[in-house]
């Protein structure tokens, strides 16, 4: 199998998304990948949602502007603060995937962000929404995925992947592992502080990030991910800490025009 289908899958699921993953410690800075290989990957990730709909059911701008405007404009918000890295190399291009189920965004290298329905659906304001997209951004802002990519299999099995001249079997043994593969919680640690720097900068409550985890608590029957996870109450905790130790003073939270915005969602 072409090597541009196995990174594909492997993004998805190292970006796959506003949930804590296993293992401890801070992630590791050391990244294999250079910053115009994130930029492909995230790009080749694009082309391969597009070419899924059916497990990615992009919704379609046309009849759906003022809700890709409310996203984008979150999303401006957040990299107009100067505090996400690679602001001007990575595309930072949002999609929506229409699926009211899913309580999910994920962001792939080189920023390409994509936002589901039913997260948009579950929230219940605009501070909120920012907080778990500052999540995901930071995720691609510091390289997540391609740092734990390099972590993972390790500098000798990369570089054979990356230059082409993997081994026999190589790709297939990389597939094996990626229902596996989730980010540290270093990682996870580092974004949601990120979350809270970039909303720090606006008005937005800065600790939008922690009203998801709010809300999850007081689900009867949360979600299947979950069940594996920390408690979110540590990462309310955690965040909510943050934006004190930061000093943020923002209240916004836009929570009429959030359910407005939430009524265009059918």
């Amino acid at each position: 199998m072409r090597i541009k289908k196995w990174l594909f899958i492997l993004a998805v699921v190292a970006t796959n998304a506003f949930f804590v993953g296993c293992g401890a410690g801070k992630g590791g800075g050391f990244n294999l990948f250079s910053v115009d290989q994130d930029k492909e990957l995230g790009k080749q990730t694009e082309e391969q949602i597009a070419a899924d709909p059916k497990q990615f059911p992009v919704l379609p701008e046309k009849g759906n502007e003022e809700l890709y405007r409310y996203v984008r404009g979150i999303t401006a918000k957040l990299l107009n603060t100067g505090k996400v890295n690679y602001k001007e190399e990575f595309t930072w291009q949002v999609k929506i995937i229409d699926n009211k189920e899913v309580l999910n965004a994920f962001c792939t290298p080189g920023g390409y962000i994509y936002v589901y329905t039913g997260l948009i659906k579950f929230l219940d304001s605009e501070d909120q929404l920012a907080g778990v997209m500052g999540h995901e951004i930071a995720h691609a802002a510091l390289r997540h995925s391609t740092r734990q990519m390099t972590q993972v299999y390790g500098i000798a099995a990369l570089t054979s992947v990356v230059t082409g001249n993997a081994n026999p079997g190589m790709l297939e043994q990389i597939a094996l592992g990626l229902i596996s593969l989730k980010f540290s919680r270093g990682h996870e640690t580092e974004a949601d502080e990120h979350s809270v720097i970039y909303l720090c900068e606006t008005g937005y409550n800065a600790a939008g990030a922690a009203g998801f985890f709010k809300k999850m608590e007081g689900e009867a029957t949360p979600p299947e991910f979950l069940s594996t996870h920390p408690n979110p109450g540590n990462r309310v905790q955690k965040i909510e800490g943050k934006a004190q130790e930061l000093g943020c003073k923002g209240t916004q939270t836009n929570s009429k025009e959030y359910d407005r915005i939430k009524r265009l969602i059918k």
